[in-house]
């Protein structure tokens, strides 16, 4: 999958500007960045839920995205928020993602970790020829967190897909990646592409302080 000069706006206003990149078939990719830069303006572009103001996004096959927020269908059981566009495998999935005894329980039921192995079973069952994960443990305690990344890191290397990972943590970055893509403030686009190696932890920060302070320098009122 590849991105290719993207640029976007919403109402009128740049939020992307000549951002190119690439994902590597069958690895996970982790995009880091200022919080409100619009990341998830891209990852809402690369999911076809709205078309890019400028440029191009080359995808060949099905793509998935697990949002922010929890988005089970809560008059659904587990097993039906699951099975929701593909029933093949889903007693496996289910099981492995160790919700079976909770085929039954409606959403409101489940705890937030569980909601959120529901969503990712529903994704991963659908076969994604590319996975957007954005933000996918927003919300969730650091106990908790913890377990859906190892649930994350597990289920993917099982079952390796392109996948694409939005986050501001850079630690859960470089503990599940491949590669970062470190991006700038809004406009945003890539400005440094590392792979996700703990060495590598001190750049990656430097780079999203150098664009936090830039964004504060901009900012209308700030000191001249």
């Amino acid at each position: 999958m590849r991105v290719e000069g993207l640029s976007h706006e919403i109402d009128g206003r740049p939020v992307v500007a000549d951002c190119s990149f690439t994902l590597a078939d069958g690895a996970l990719t982790a995009m880091v960045g200022p919080s409100g830069c619009g990341k998830s303006t891209i990852a809402f572009l690369l999911a076809g839920y709205d078309e890019p103001t400028a440029g191009r996004i080359v995808v060949n096959g099905r793509r998935l995205m697990v949002f922010q927020e929890p988005a089970l269908m809560p008059w659904l059981t587990t097993y039906e928020n699951v099975t929701f566009g593909r029933r093949e495998g889903a007693d496996a999935m289910l099981e492995r993602v160790g919700l079976a005894e909770f085929r039954d329980h409606y959403p409101a039921q489940l705890s937030g970790g569980m909601q959120r192995r529901a969503e990712l079973a529903r994704a991963l069952i659908n076969e994604p020829e590319l996975l957007i994960l954005d933000e996918p443990f927003r919300g969730l305690d650091a106990l908790t967190r913890r377990q859906m990344q190892d649930y994350v890191a597990e289920l993917l290397r099982d079952r390796p897909r392109t996948t694409l990972l939005i986050t501001t943590d850079i630690d859960e970055a470089i503990r599940l990646a491949d590669r970062l893509l470190v991006m700038t403030n809004r406009p945003t686009r890539v400005r440094e592409v590392l792979a996700a190696r703990p060495e590598n932890k001190a750049r990656a920060l430097e780079v999203l302080h150098e664009e936090a302070l830039r964004s504060f320098e901009t900012r209308p009122g700030a000191p001249a």
